[in-house]
């Protein structure tokens, strides 16, 4: 970033803080908001970004991060007036996290690839905690949707070496548990065919890791498909003076097969 655009930024910065400082002092709305109150909306916000982001909608990710920008100032404002913190602790304290964490930047620590930094950062987070009991899996959310944390879990556990050394042994394993699941659900045992389920789903979040795929985005894009193609159906059900329920599985197919091509 250049010197002017650095200057632009921060005065764009200094306008948003004002602003806030405005609302929260003379707007009924935002002096209510507590730290309680903006948590369900902000993540609200963060899942409207992802959205944008499955989109590749640029416009619609810079307005979703300005959202989340000033939800970020919302909070420390409160937090500044509960004598907590303020947003420049908030803004120091990631600077300093981030120079600690990337001492291959900022110190004498060699790390050529991405996969060095991971295992340095994971390294560094340990230590950091100091005397709490030291955890790998300790900084995993518990609140997570249990696709990311999944992923979040192997993530971890991958960042201090233990993991599959060969792909090959990760697809071994899916199939692995396949066959363990379709055996509980043969034998009518509900609770162990969902105990496997949950080992199917696992080992198939773990090849996707492995094969470069990001599991939740697969998904959310294979559910936008099939909301599109699904919403075409029923679009094209009704022109012809249909009803979906009274309609066999045949002839939705065909319209559902035609919603494919669209």
């Amino acid at each position: 970033m250049t010197e002017t655009n650095q200057e632009s930024a921060l005065k764009a910065f200094e306008r948003l803080l004002t602003i806030m400082d405005e609302l929260r002092e003379q707007c009924p709305w935002d002096r209510k908001q507590t730290l309680e109150s903006l948590r369900h909306l902000s993540i609200e916000e963060t899942y409207e970004l992802s959205d944008a982001i499955i989109e590749g909608d640029m416009s619609e990710i810079q307005k979703e991060l300005g959202d989340l920008a000033l939800h970020i100032v919302f909070y420390a404002r409160i937090a500044s007036e509960q004598q907590a913190f303020d947003i420049t602790d908030v803004l120091n304290g990631i600077c300093e996290k981030l120079i600690v964490r990337h001492p291959h930047i900022y110190g004498d620590v060699d790390a050529q690839d991405a996969e060095a930094v991971e295992r340095n950062w994971e390294q560094i987070k340990l230590k950091e905690k100091g005397n709490q009991k030291k955890t790998v899996l300790g900084g995993v959310p518990t609140s997570l949707p249990a696709l990311i944390k999944a992923m979040r879990i192997q993530d971890k556990a991958r960042g201090v070496g233990f993991d599959w050394e060969k792909k090959k042994k990760v697809w071994d394993k899916v199939e692995e548990e396949m066959r363990e699941f379709r055996e509980e659900e043969a034998a009518g045992d509900r609770e162990k065919a969902q105990a496997e389920f949950g080992d199917l789903l696992f080992s198939l979040v773990n090849y996707a890791r492995f094969a470069g795929i990001n599991p939740e985005e697969a998904l959310e894009r294979t559910n936008k498909k099939f909301i599109n193609r699904f919403n075409y159906l029923e679009a094209e059900v009704d022109k012809a003076g249909k009803k979906l329920s009274d309609m066999s599985l045949d002839e939705m197919d065909a319209y559902w097969n035609a919603a494919k091509k669209q």
